[in-house]
């Protein structure tokens, strides 16, 4: 089963692949990370990717269709496959169907994680993660036990991501709703389209997905 993961940054899209992959064996194709993957790689495109990258240039559609092929390939036929930020345009979507088509693959899903996106700034601009071993921890949602301390190492030092911040998630959300939402027309017109409320616990979305996964 392949299937892709729609939402904007922040919805918990990486997170819920996780969990598939955990559960069903699945494989998560992030071209973030195949892009990085296949530049220390050196692969042919990798090595293209690297080019562009170190010219402060955007990698263009179809050197991103190259790796995701090149990772397909490498995989079973059988080994079902998510696919979490990508495609974000039509073209990548056109490009994903004709990468699919020559492996005699076909999507069974496109699963959007609706948010609200006043609570989904409120989520975001409020996480916090211990220096010393990364845990995640929440202004509201998740504080310490102990005000000031990691509740796994014991660290008192915690930091912010830098683009955790309202201004930058806003302009995430519309570029999101600009770029990608209207791929999803696409996707609509095959009757493969599952939206899912991507603002409850983690648990309840995760429980949610796998009701569409067992349709």
């Amino acid at each position: 089963m392949d299937i892709i993961l729609l939402g904007p940054p922040g919805a918990g899209k990486g997170t819920q692949a996780s969990l598939l992959k955990d559960e069903h064996g699945m494989v998560q194709l992030s071209t973030g990370d195949m892009l990085r993957a296949a530049v220390n790689a050196g692969t042919e495109v990798g090595l293209k990717a690297k080019a562009l990258m170190e010219a402060g240039e955007l990698v263009p559609d179809e050197v991103v269709s190259g790796i995701i092929g090149d990772k397909l390939d490498e995989l079973g036929s059988e080994q079902g496959v998510i696919f979490d930020g990508y495609p974000r345009t039509a073209a990548q979507a056109e490009s994903l169907d004709e990468i699919l088509a020559e492996r005699g693959r076909v999507l069974s899903y496109v699963i959007e994680l609706s948010v609200d996106e006043d609570a989904l700034v409120e989520r975001i601009t409020g996480r916090f993660t211990c220096a010393k071993c990364g845990e995640g921890y929440h202004d509201i949602f998740k504080q310490p036990a102990v005000a000031g301390v990691c509740d796994v190492c014991g660290s008192t030092e915690f930091k912010r991501r830098p683009d955790d911040n309202e201004e930058t998630v806003r302009t995430r959300m519309q570029e999101y709703r600009a770029k990608t939402a209207p791929i999803l027309p696409i996707y609509e017109a095959r009757g493969i389209v599952r939206k899912v409320d991507g603002m409850g616990s983690m648990a309840d979305v995760h429980e949610a997905i796998e009701a569409v996964l067992s349709l």
